[in-house]
C-alpha cells in the first residue's frame, strides 16, 4: 500500500470520510493542514496538473459561492495568487503519493492511482451536510482564524 500524504481543512467531514477510505484501503496516510501549510505557487501548482484553472477552486467555499471570486475568468497565475492568500479556496484534498500530486478525491482515478476499497456509501468532494449553523465550523475554523 502507499504512503499517502493528505492536505485537508481541519475539522471537515468530507474530508475525514475520504481519509477513512483511504485507511481502510490500507493506506499509511501522513495528514497535513491545508490551511496552515507554507504553500508557494509552484509547490501548490504541482497539484492541479493538466485540469482547467476553474477545477483548481473549492467550488463550496463561501467566496465562490458567493461570486466574490469567479474562477472561470482567472488566469493560472491569478489563481494561485488568490489561493495563497485564501487558502478555503484549493479545492481538497490535496494528495500526494508515490511521486504523483493530485487535488480532489475523484474515487475513481485514486483507486487506479493507488487503489481504493469500496465503501458502503459513495466518498467523493463537498461537504454532505447542507451549510447551515450546524455547518458553519466547516466554513472557518476557529483554529485557523479568519480566512
Amino acid at each position: 500500500m502507499a504512503k499517502v500524504v493528505f492536505y485537508e481543512k481541519p475539522g471537515c467531514g468530507g474530508n475525514a470520510r475520504q481519509k477513512a477510505a483511504l485507511s481502510r484501503s490500507g493506506h499509511e496516510l501522513d495528514v497535513r493542514d491545508l490551511l496552515s501549510t507554507p504553500w508557494t505557487a509552484e509547490a501548490l501548482r504541482a497539484f492541479f496538473g493538466a485540469r482547467p484553472v476553474a477545477a483548481w477552486f473549492n467550488a463550496a467555499s463561501p467566496r465562490v459561492k458567493s461570486g466574490a471570486v469567479k474562477p472561470e475568468s482567472l488566469d493560472a497565475d491569478g489563481a494561485l495568487a488568490l489561493m495563497l492568500a485564501d487558502p478555503l479556496l484549493i479545492r481538497r484534498p490535496l494528495i500526494e503519493a508515490d511521486g504523483r500530486r493530485e487535488a480532489g478525491f475523484d474515487a475513481d482515478l485514486i483507486d487506479a492511482w493507488i487503489g481504493l476499497q469500496p465503501a458502503a456509501a459513495p466518498v467523493g468532494e463537498g461537504c454532505p451536510r447542507e451549510l447551515s449553523a450546524e455547518a458553519a465550523a466547516c466554513v472557518a475554523p476557529a483554529a485557523a482564524g479568519p480566512r
